[in-house]
């Protein structure tokens, strides 16, 4: 029987943007600027009332000048992420 992968932590991810953006001082305006978002898309991702697409969270990695996966690794807290398989 497989089992499903858990639920991704959405509100992990959330306060890793939040995080990120804080440790710059920047506010949503400088974060906008830096990725091409909109402010709105910066605010609803941040405050999690939106999740962004994988486009979105490229943009925001690259505003920030960090590997996309330094982001989206917070999806896994909570739980162990996959393991790579033997090379």
């Amino acid at each position: 029987m497989i089992t499903p992968p858990p639920d991704p932590n959405l509100p992990a991810l959330s306060r890793r943007l939040a995080r990120h953006r804080a440790d710059r001082g920047w506010t949503y305006d400088q974060l906008a600027e830096h990725s091409g978002l909109s402010r709105r898309t910066v605010i609803e991702i941040e405050q999690g009332r939106t999740i962004g697409t994988l486009a979105t969270w490229h943009a925001l990695a690259h505003a920030f000048n960090i590997p996309l996966g330094d982001l989206t690794a917070a999806l896994c807290e909570g739980h162990t992420p996959p393991q790579q398989p033997p090379a």
